[in-house]
């Protein structure tokens, strides 16, 4: 069956750290770009990060770049997100999400629509 877990969420101050886990079974995360998204209150779903299915590109919205870092670990079939300096605006919850692909994705990467798993999402809040 195949499944995304998301963990690691919580609440952090301003300034904090938080790094997020999404876990897949049932298929190999090598072969897919494995995204994040968030959505905050009364807010749409928007793109976060994602890391490609080589592992050779990663892509960052503007509002997280020199902030957040993506990475693999294909050993333990997982994705993580490493959140630092986090603000008030960074509060939702966040979803990863699967992509069947391996090379680049270029503008793709954010389109909710070109991932076909989904996670049931991890809350984070950031104090202010």
């Amino acid at each position: 069956q195949v499944q995304l877990a998301e963990s690691g969420g919580g609440l952090v101050q301003v300034g904090g750290s938080l790094r997020l886990s999404c876990a897949a079974s049932g298929f190999t995360l090598g072969y897919y770009a494995i995204g994040w998204f968030r959505q905050a209150p009364g807010k749409d779903r928007e793109g976060v990060s994602c890391i490609s299915g080589s592992g050779g590109k990663n892509y960052y919205a503007d509002s997280v770049k020199g902030r957040f870092a993506i990475s693999r670990d294909n050993a333990k079939n997982t994705v993580y997100l490493q959140m630092n300096s986090l603000k008030p605006e960074d509060t939702a919850i966040y979803y990863c999400a699967a992509m069947p692909a391996v090379g680049r994705l270029g503008e793709r990467w954010s389109r909710q629509y070109e991932y076909n798993y989904w996670g049931q999402g991890t809350q984070v809040t950031v104090s202010s």
